[in-house]
């Protein structure tokens, strides 16, 4: 791939809130990046960046990682928790809105509270309902758009709603949309999401505990019909109105001896989010450090094998075939124990996206193959990837995105 070096500005919500750098480098090279400006609210939404303007490309040496020609482009103070690409169009979800990006013009468009279109500008989740976008908000529920009418729609808690809080979204083979939120799991029989009726919510009160947490993060289409669900107390599956779930005692996450010395834990509370040093306090680990918790599952993915895979918070990277557990961590070759991102590509590679760098899980099963900031990445924190249709792949972190040429 030959990218030549271009700098653009990137227009989130109504004002200039950073600038993106496309460009190569050699490994082990500093990424330069554009000075962020504060300007003045743009006059329109869909403000477009100034026309491209060439510049020399950097030879990459050789034996250098197939990660080897980028672009980068950033969002200025912001983290990039979704991504969805979309045809000719890559979804792009930051703390600070949505950028609708065109592949074939470079240009790009935004959608947040100041254009009137979204509740909350925190994105936590972006993926299709039939042809429209669905959009899970932190704090300002969730939100769909139909790109032919050009119209947003909302929905929070006098919609059925259990929480304002969508941090994942599911489509089963029968049609039904579940929702991952902070205060349980929704689901809409049928995908009606304007019939209140047809809205359902499942608690750990209402499940009699078959919902082992109400902090519900991930949700998958299983291989047989059944429904996993990712929670803060564990893994949980939902099958034929039937519960059963697993948890850290049950294989869930490594031993907190095996993964204490991750350099990513911290045992200063300041750096600890209120709500996990309450938790911590609350299941009796006052010893134990305040980034561990292995029955928090971050991100889950089921591969076509039907093999369920879950991310923790600390306790790495987590491999149940419905019998028995396998976990991953940082003596197994992983960059880090906190994954925040499960992808599944075209070709069903798991790739692993931590705290300190990518991972992509070797078809062999022995060990990672790992890409971090030195390789071409913009942050070693990783928390979104797509698959654009012109072959290339967004990876998503703080502070911006890194295109690459492919994997």
């Amino acid at each position: 791939m030959n990218i030549k070096t271009i700098s653009l500005v990137l227009v989130v919500g109504a004002v200039v809130v950073g600038a993106y750098f496309l460009g190569t480098k050699q490994a082990g090279q500093p990424v330069p990046v554009a000075t962020v400006a504060q300007q003045q609210p743009a006059t329109s939404p869909s403000a477009m960046p100034p026309a491209p303007v060439a510049g020399p490309s950097t030879p990459v040496p050789q034996g250098h990682p197939s990660l080897d020609r980028f672009t980068h482009f950033q969002v200025g103070n912001s983290n990039v928790k979704a991504m969805l690409a979309d045809g000719d169009t890559v979804w792009i979800g930051t703390s600070g809105g949505v950028v609708r990006y065109n592949l074939g013009n470079d240009e790009h468009k935004v959608y947040n509270v100041g254009t009137g279109n979204l509740l909350a500008n925190g994105i936590f989740h972006l993926s299709k309902l039939g042809n429209n976008l669905l959009v899970g908000t932190y704090g300002g529920g969730m939100s769909t758009y139909n790109p032919q009418t050009d119209q947003w729609k909302n929905y929070n808690i006098p919609q059925g709603l259990a929480d304002q809080f969508v941090y994942d979204a599911l489509v089963t083979p029968n049609g039904d949309v579940w929702l991952a939120t902070w205060s349980g799991a929704n689901r809409i029989r049928g995908g009606n999401l304007d019939d209140a009726s047809k809205w359902d919510t499942f608690t750990v009160e209402n499940t009699k505990g078959g919902l082992p947490n109400d902090w519900v993060y991930g949700l998958e289409n299983g291989k047989d019909g059944e429904v996993w669900i990712a929670t803060e107390g564990g893994l949980a599956r939902f099958k034929d109105g039937k519960w059963q779930h697993w948890n850290h005692e049950a294989g869930l996450g490594e031993a907190y001896e095996k993964v204490k010395n991750d350099i990513n834990f911290t045992n200063d509370p300041g750096k600890a989010s209120k709500h996990h040093a309450t938790q911590k306090t609350e299941q009796g680990l006052e010893n134990v450090n305040i980034a561990y918790n292995p029955n928090y599952i971050i991100s889950l993915k089921v591969d076509k094998k039907g093999i369920v895979w879950a991310g923790t918070w600390g306790g790495g990277l987590a491999r149940f075939d419905g019998k028995r557990w396998q976990n991953y961590t940082v003596a197994d070759g992983l960059p880090a124990n906190h994954i925040f991102m499960l992808y599944l590509d075209k070709g069903d590679n798991l790739w692993i996206g931590t705290s300190s760098g990518l991972a992509r899980f070797k078809q062999d099963g022995k060990g990672f193959e790992v890409k971090t900031a030195r390789d071409g990445l913009f942050s070693d924190n990783v928390f979104s990837m797509a698959e654009a249709s012109n072959g290339t792949v967004w990876v998503g972190s703080f502070g911006g995105v890194a295109r690459l040429a492919g994997l």
